[in-house]
């Protein structure tokens, strides 16, 4: 077979585990991460769809769970209109690949970097969502290189009920945040709308 006949396989972001993100990484730990955000009071359109929202099962399955993330990002995301949410998009490196459930890029009609943020679904799995998250992040922060705009990469990993955070930087450190639940909601809220300020000025 010729050197260049075969090419090595990438490897799917949802193969992952937690010891191997951390190799794929190059680290050894996680530096923990303070945020000093405000709290912020959910708007009287988020409380009566989240009332509404009540007619639906939100505990049982991971799709369950991410009809609680949209709810949740879409009302932290309102004032910042130069960021669009993707759900579903695809998402690649030189050596990883795959889906992830929420990307946050540049509000346009199509996907293209600066690639700032990722939020990994997981029903209750922390660990592999951590796993995802971290390789996810990586393969971000790749693509933005191609287009040589080194800025640090968010990601989120919730199951709707808990939330952690997380930051890419760009010497190669990863931070996190303790957890916050749901039960805190206008600490969630204002957490994220701290993360997607800082999205929105590394646009510029």
């Amino acid at each position: 077979m010729s050197s260049n006949a075969k090419k090595r396989k990438k490897k799917n972001f949802a193969s992952f585990n937690t010891t191997e993100a951390y190799k794929q990484l190059s680290i050894s730990e996680l530096l923990p991460w303070n945020i000093d955000s405000k709290p912020i009071t959910p708007s009287p359109f988020f409380q009566e769809r989240w009332a509404r929202l009540q007619c639906f099962d939100l505990q049982k399955y991971e799709e369950s769970k991410k009809i609680v993330i949209d709810a949740i990002c879409e009302e932290a995301i309102q004032p910042y209109k130069k960021l669009k949410i993707w759900k579903g998009a695809a998402l690649d490196s030189d050596i990883t690949t795959g889906n992830v459930d929420y990307l946050i890029t540049e509000r346009k009609a199509y996907i293209e970097a600066p690639y700032l943020c990722i939020v990994e679904a997981k029903k209750d799995n922390f660990e592999q969502g951590l796993a995802q998250c971290l390789v996810e992040m990586q393969a971000c922060s790749w693509q933005n290189r191609q287009r040589e705009q080194e800025i640090d990469v968010f990601g989120i990993v919730t199951n709707g009920d808990g939330w952690r955070f997380y930051k890419l930087t760009t010497e190669g450190e990863v931070y996190e945040t303790l957890l916050y639940g749901i039960a805190h909601l206008d600490e969630i809220l204002g957490l994220l709308r701290y993360i997607f300020q800082r999205c929105e000025q590394n646009l510029h």
